[in-house]
């Protein structure tokens, strides 16, 4: 294996509070090892690697996809609510505000 070390980040966010790791791994390193490499999950043991959704700079990657120089890993949490369904809701509520027009 090549000796060779690449400069990586890892980022994990929560509602109030947001993890910065940078560290080394080895050339060739995938990114579900980085993840494992990091510690990231000695501090968050809820993230679930096997299931959690992982990306390089905002673009969804696969855990076997091989990091490069600079790369920022970035470990996503599940959605609270769906997008889809909050617009859904507040388009209704638009719509009932104009219908009633308030008091004339």
């Amino acid at each position: 294996m090549n000796a060779e070390k690449i400069k990586v980040e890892l980022v994990y966010a929560l509602p109030h509070e947001q993890t910065l790791l940078k560290f080394e791994v080895p050339a060739g390193t995938r990114v579900a090892e980085a993840v494992q490499l990091s510690g990231i999950l000695k501090k968050y043991p809820e993230i679930d690697p096997g299931k959690s959704k992982l990306g390089i700079f905002g673009k969804l990657t696969k855990p076997d996809a091989e990091l490069r120089e600079l790369d920022r890993i970035e470990i996503y949490r599940p959605l609270i609510a769906d997008p889809k369904e909050v617009r859904r809701k507040r388009a209704e509520e638009g719509k009932v505000m104009k219908k009633g027009g308030g008091d004339a």
